[in-house]
């Protein structure tokens, strides 16, 4: 009986899981983080979802306070950040979309925009029997005073945080 209990627990906690995430690498000159997160939900539920970033993306990782995200998926568009009082911040830039599979976007995140560096972050989608496994890569590189690898933690960490947004702001959806 409380084999059977550990085994119901176990299979509970890898589904309700967060996004799964670590530091592949770690230089002065660059990192890369990455990882995945199982959704239950179809992919295009997930496409809406992922393009839409002001829907997930925490509040506490924005430079404005009641600000907005929005995000144009034209080669060049912008994942841009808008407050109320005319602010405006360009976070990342539209470098391909495969409609309902692949996103990659170009730039520095947060502080890292004022750094001398640049990143690509990809999000790869793909249908997982009724659901989707969402796996996101963002590879840094350049240069920023003291090096690039103690950036790759805390990135990872906001990143990871906010899949796990987006995949409770989908799942609930239903």
């Amino acid at each position: 009986m409380s084999r059977r209990l550990i085994s119901t627990a176990a299979l509970l906690v890898l589904t309700a899981a967060p996004a799964h995430a670590e530091v592949k690498s770690a230089t002065p000159g660059g990192f890369e983080a990455g990882g995945s997160v199982v959704i239950n939900a179809p992919p295009a539920r997930v496409w809406t979802a992922l393009t839409a970033p002001d829907d997930w993306w925490s509040r506490d990782h924005r430079w404005f306070k009641g600000s907005t995200l929005s995000l144009d998926l034209a080669p060049g568009g912008c994942w841009c950040e808008h407050a109320q009082d005319g602010r405006v911040s360009r976070h990342l830039e539209t470098a391909l979309v495969e409609p309902g599979s692949k996103l990659v976007l170009r730039g520095g995140l947060g502080p890292l925009q004022g750094q001398g560096v640049s990143g690509g972050l990809t999000f790869d989608l793909k249908a997982e029997g009724a659901g989707s496994i969402l796996t996101w890569s963002y590879i840094v590189g350049g240069y920023t005073p003291g090096g690039l690898e103690g950036w790759a933690a805390p990135v990872d960490n906001v990143l990871s945080a906010q899949l796990t947004n987006l995949k409770a702001r989908v799942e609930a959806a239903d």
